[in-house]
């Protein structure tokens, strides 16, 4: 396994559509090289997950997983979480704000509307079909990490610029009423 260099925003492959794998592709043995490589990447930057573009690999794959997490104490724990071509569906037009950063956009984070009940449709990392409801907190997590795999920030996504901060004015003026919401959210849906 190997910790891979995370491209930053303004680097090309970050807006690339990524390129949907068949079971064969996935099955090969340089593909579960590069998964395990994906998520150790993810594990030694404290990220919430970690898509393969951001790793200058476009391919549909994208590693989920938090336990405890330094940089998102406010988050439930997510089990890690392989998806392979997901495909998310919308179950609600109801939305939140999560304020979120990036691992490809250091020290930034802004307001993002996310939805709070979807449905996951995509492979684990053998190729099994994963068919589940997520909502929440957690439902926000999956929609940010799929949408790098289709060239998205979550940049993109912020409707309001006076919501970007960085990691240092988020924590001193803004963490303490987005972590209230949050903690809402999860009591709300339980994750």
């Amino acid at each position: 396994m190997a910790i891979r260099k995370i491209a930053t925003v303004g680097n090309p492959v970050l807006r690339q559509e990524a390129k949907r794998l068949t079971r064969e592709e996935l099955l090969l043995p340089e593909t579960q090289r590069f998964i395990d490589d994906l998520v150790e990447t993810m594990l030694d930057a404290n990220g919430a997950g970690l898509a393969a573009n951001q790793v200058y690999t476009p391919i549909q794959v994208c590693a989920l997983h938090v336990k405890d997490n330094p940089r998102y104490p406010y988050k439930p724990n997510i089990p890690l979480t392989i998806l392979v071509n997901p495909e998310l569906t919308f179950l609600t037009e109801e939305t939140f704000l999560n304020n979120e950063g990036c691992l490809s956009v250091p020290n930034l984070r802004g307001d993002v509307p996310r939805f709070v009940h979807i449905r996951v449709k995509a492979w684990d990392r053998h190729g099994e079909l994963i068919d589940r409801e997520v909502k929440g907190l957690t439902a926000g997590t999956y929609q940010h990490e799929t949408d790098h795999l289709f060239g998205k920030l979550f940049l993109d996504r912020v409707q309001d610029t006076h919501s970007l901060t960085t990691w240092a004015d988020f924590e001193r003026f803004h963490q303490k009423a987005f972590v209230e919401r949050a903690t809402a959210l999860v009591a709300r849906f339980g994750s």
